[in-house]
C-alpha cells in the first residue's frame, strides 16, 4: 500500500515538475523525514553553540585582559581580591579569587609561619587554583561534544536516509514498471536532499569545533602561565615576610 502511495506521488511531483525543498520533504517517507527533522534539528542546535561559545570566548577573554592588567598594575593584591574576590566575572579571577580565600583562611586561623606549613600552604594554594582552573574549563566545554558528535554522525545519518529513500524509490518504480528519467528523478532527490542535509549539519559543526577547540586550548594555556605566575608571587611573599 505504501508503494503505491509512492508510485502517486511520484507522478504527482513530476506531473508538477516542483522540485522545491519543501515539496521534497513532504513528499519523502516517513522515515526519510525522521533523519530530515533530526539533521535539522541538530544544525540550528549547532549554530546556537556556536555562537554560544564564540561570545563567550570573546567576552571572558576580554575581561581576563582587564584582569590581568589591574594584576600586574602594582596595586595590593587584597585591594585586588576585595574587587574581585566577591563575584568574579571570568575564569581567571576566580581562579585569584579561590587563591587568596585560600590565603586568607590560613592567616586568620594564625598561621605559624615555619618552613613546613609554608610549603603545606603553597601545595594547597596551587592545588585549589587548579581545581578551579579544570572546573572552568569543564564549564566552558559544555555541548561541545555535540558538536563532534554532529559533525561525525550528520553525514551517515543522511546517507542513512539516502538509501532508504532510494530503496522505496526503485521498489515504487518498480510496481509501476516506468523506468523514464521523469519518474526516477524526483524520489532520487528527495533521498539526496537528507545526504546535503547531512553535510549542511556536519560541515559548520566540524570547523566551529576545531576552532573552538582551538580557541580554548590558547585560553587554558593561559590560564596555567597565571597559575604559574600567581603561585612565584605568592612564594615570593613568604620569603620576603
Amino acid at each position: 500500500m505504501e508503494l503505491i502511495e509512492k508510485v502517486n506521488n511520484l507522478g504527482n511531483i513530476t506531473s508538477n515538475s516542483d522540485f522545491s525543498l519543501w515539496v521534497l520533504f513532504l513528499e519523502a517517507d516517513i522515515v526519510v523525514k525522521i533523519v530530515m527533522l533530526i539533521l535539522i534539528f541538530a544544525s540550528i542546535w549547532s549554530w546556537a553553540i556556536i555562537f554560544e561559545k564564540k561570545m563567550g570566548l570573546r567576552a571572558i577573554t576580554k575581561k581576563s585582559g582587564k584582569f590581568e592588567e589591574k594584576f600586574w598594575s602594582g596595586s595590593s593584591l587584597d585591594d585586588l581580591y576585595s574587587i574581585v574576590g566577591i563575584r568574579p566575572s571570568d575564569p581567571m579571577s576566580s581562579i585569584f579569587a579561590v587563591a587568596m580565600r585560600e590565603w586568607k583562611r590560613s592567616s586568620e586561623k594564625g598561621f605559624d609561619k615555619t618552613p613546613k606549613n609554608i610549603v603545606g600552604l603553597e601545595q594547597r594554594i596551587d592545588r585549589v587554583m587548579r581545581v578551579s582552573l579544570e572546573r572552568e574549563m569543564d564549564d566552558l566545554q559544555k555541548n561541545m561534544t555535540f558538536l563532534a558528535s554532529t559533525g561525525s554522525v550528520s553525514p551517515f545519518l543522511g546517507l542513512f536516509g539516502t538509501v532508504w529513500g532510494i530503496m522505496n524509490t526503485f521498489s515504487a518504480i518498480g510496481i509501476s514498471s516506468d523506468t523514464s528519467l521523469a519518474t526516477v528523478a524526483p524520489g532520487i532527490a528527495e533521498a539526496l536532499f537528507a545526504t546535503a542535509l547531512g553535510l549542511v549539519a556536519a560541515i559548520p559543526a566540524v570547523i566551529a569545533y576545531n576552532s573552538i577547540s582551538s580557541d580554548m586550548n590558547r585560553y587554558a594555556m593561559r590560564l596555567e602561565n597565571f597559575v604559574g605566575e600567581f603561585g612565584t608571587i605568592i612564594s615570593r611573599q613568604f620569603e620576603e615576610n
